[in-house]
């Protein structure tokens, strides 16, 4: 079953936040589909669509994984399901 979510990366800019953010969605078999990623004047801002169909981890265990993540780096990383972001974000 295809399960895809929308991963936030949010805070002060610095090295290796995406190689970070990778790591930890690898580690738990959850993959990067699509990824964009700027830099506004000191901030850092990542949005990626993910797959976690094979991330063996319940949604509610993935959110506060990537947010204990987040927080080691100074990070605020958050994950949203896909039709919920849709829903949130339709005209």
């Amino acid at each position: 079953m295809d399960k895809r979510a929308i991963v936030t990366v949010i805070g002060v800019d610095k090295v290796g936040i995406i190689a970070h953010v990778g790591n930890v969605l690898s580690a738990v078999d959850i993959n990067i589909l699509d990824i964009s990623q700027t830099v506004m004047q000191q901030y850092f801002t990542m949005i990626m669509l993910v797959d976690y169909s094979l991330c063996s981890m319940d949604f509610k265990d993935i959110k506060e994984h990537l947010k204990s993540a987040g927080n080691e780096i100074g990070m605020k990383i958050n994950i949203q399901r896909e039709a919920i972001f849709d829903a949130m974000h339709k005209i």
